[in-house]
């Protein structure tokens, strides 16, 4: 027995260095540490200005990988020889805003605001309103099915009915999706048609110290159309009962009618709303870096792997300080950098990947996910060629959650690589065991995950079309979004060894006889 206890685990061992790559394994070492190091001080120094989309340290970034594509090897495969993919971009600002209700001029940020980037101009007047309670359509508690809403300006209170501390969709203390989803309920609402939806603000204090954030242009990509985004206005309690002060009823009263009946308390009145809104656009200097390389089949190069990171992080702060963005995500790039030499390094020796690979970083991620949903809207290559994508972002970090645990440097976060193959996970697990044997974990694949990490990277835009994706990432830390995420703080190492995995992953797929099925029905919901 105990001779067998040594030779499994020997017969084992050789079995693996069997199965080993030993091609796969040289240029995979050639991405180093000190390689790493010196790209990422590069892309996080204070010269790049917090890499902000539109910004001036956002394109001299954009240059900067650019130069590094180029000196691979790599093509510039847009319009047949640029790197660059523009982004029809714009910044939106408010130029004019007057709202005057029953005769009474509204102060913003006292009796009204907008939030930036959901309103289009508009020059109008209202008569018709309807009080649609809290805008719910559930089994337990129902404002909107018998309510007419069509043409006509939509009054909601925020969150969902509560009696006695409980909730009379859950029967809990804890909210329902009414309240934690406010997609859910602007959708619901929109199925009614109203011209327009005013919603009570318990805030107004609050908001007056946040001027900046309102006064803050929003970013449009592509062409805004007329009916683009639903006129959405925050009023005051004193506003909306301005408002109703033709009728006998007021917000007051109908949210005690609410609990104290457990029943909607709709009805419509008439008053009058004039709204005029007129914005400004300036066109914005944007774009994505697209590097090439063309693979060695003949058949199979017609087909492509991705494989991504965003460049942009969110800039300079109101007192001057440079928020320079090492982890988030100045160590995707560096690390989309490294693996893309590795394979020109293995392109130039003869050995280079059978179908193509396009490695892509993109601008906008901080702002919406902007420069990836550009790219699967105007795709380079045909998106049912795409065979999978790879995205990277933050992995320089040891995340909270593994502070002080004994994987805390030999660990990533892999996110939605079952969710629409049953083939692309086991493909990722066999590499990782292979070669370099990181606890990959899972936690985030949960449709009912809090945080929604499956919705805030790039991978999104091209999972939503239908693509195979894996999202790589250390998890958020005391540092993220703030000043601090600085080149000093990131751990090399992990970054080297993360990065050596998704090279692995690439090598696998480039190579594989067959892509990756798409075979699932994916999980999450369908909605960011």
């Amino acid at each position: 027995m105990k001779k067998q206890l040594f030779i499994i685990p020997f017969l084992a061992l050789a079995f693996l260095a069997n199965a080993q790559d030993k091609t796969a394994m040289k240029y995979a070492a050639t991405i180093t540490k000190e390689d790493a190091s010196t790209r990422l001080n590069i892309l996080a120094a204070d010269g790049m200005e917090g890499r902000e989309t539109g910004k001036a340290g956002a394109l001299r970034a954009a240059e900067y990988i650019k130069s590094q594509f180029q000196s691979f090897g790599l093509k510039g495969p847009v319009n047949s020889s640029s790197y660059f993919q523009m982004l029809d971009l714009k910044e939106k600002s408010l130029d004019k805003r007057e709202i005057v209700a029953s005769g009474k001029t509204l102060e913003f940020l006292k009796d009204y605001y907008i939030l930036p980037g959901t309103f289009n101009d508009t020059k109008s007047n209202y008569k018709e309103f309807v009080f649609v309670g809290y805008g719910i359509a559930s089994e337990k508690y129902d404002d909107l099915t018998n309510a007419d809403l069509t043409g006509k300006v939509a009054i909601i209170l925020t969150g969902e009915p509560m009696v006695d501390g409980k909730s009379l969709i859950t029967g809990t203390t804890k909210m329902s999706e009414w309240s934690t989803s406010r997609n859910k309920k602007l959708a619901a609402l929109k199925a009614k048609n109203p011209i327009a939806i005013i919603t009570l603000s318990n805030d107004m204090a609050r908001m007056q110290n946040a001027k900046a954030f309102f006064e803050r242009p929003s970013l449009v990509l592509g062409k805004e159309t007329a009916n683009q985004n639903l006129l959405n206005l925050y009023f005051s309690k004193e506003a909306i009962n301005n408002l109703m002060s033709k009728s006998d009823k007021n917000i007051d009263g109908l949210i005690n009618s609410i609990k104290e009946t457990s029943k909607p308390a709709t009805f419509g009145f008439f008053s009058d709303l004039s709204v005029d809104i007129k914005s400004k656009m300036t066109a914005l200097e944007a774009k994505n870096v697209l590097g090439f390389m063309e693979g060695s089949d003949a058949k199979l190069k017609s087909e492509i792997l991705v494989v991504t990171a965003h460049y942009d992080h969110v800039g300079v702060g109101e007192d001057g300080d440079v928020f320079n963005g090492a982890d988030d995500d100045g160590s995707g790039t560096t690390g989309v950098l490294e693996i893309a030499e590795a394979f020109s390094k293995a392109k130039k020796a003869g050995k280079g990947p059978k179908r193509s690979i396009l490695f892509m970083t993109v601008v906008g991620e901080e702002k919406g996910l902007l420069g990836s949903e550009w790219y699967s809207e105007n795709p380079v290559f045909p998106l049912e060629n795409t065979i999978a994508d790879l995205n990277i972002d933050m992995i320089g970090r040891v995340g909270e959650l593994y502070k002080g645990k004994q994987d805390s440097a030999n660990y990533v976060y892999v996110i939605g690589s079952e969710k629409l193959s049953s083939t692309l996970k086991e493909i990722s697990e066999k590499t990782n065991k292979t070669y370099t044997n990181m606890v990959l974990d899972y936690k985030y694949d949960e449709p009912t995950d809090p945080n929604r990490f499956y919705y805030r990277s790039d991978h999104y835009n091209f999972a939503k079309h239908g693509i195979p994706i894996i999202f790589y990432f250390n998890g958020v830390h005391e540092d993220y979004h703030k000043k601090t995420d600085e080149v000093k703080k990131i751990n090399f190492p992990l970054l080297t060894k993360r990065a050596q995995l998704v090279f692995y992953t690439a090598w696998d797929l480039a190579n594989r006889a067959e892509r990756p099925k798409v075979d699932r029905e994916n999980d999450m919901p369908s909605n960011r």
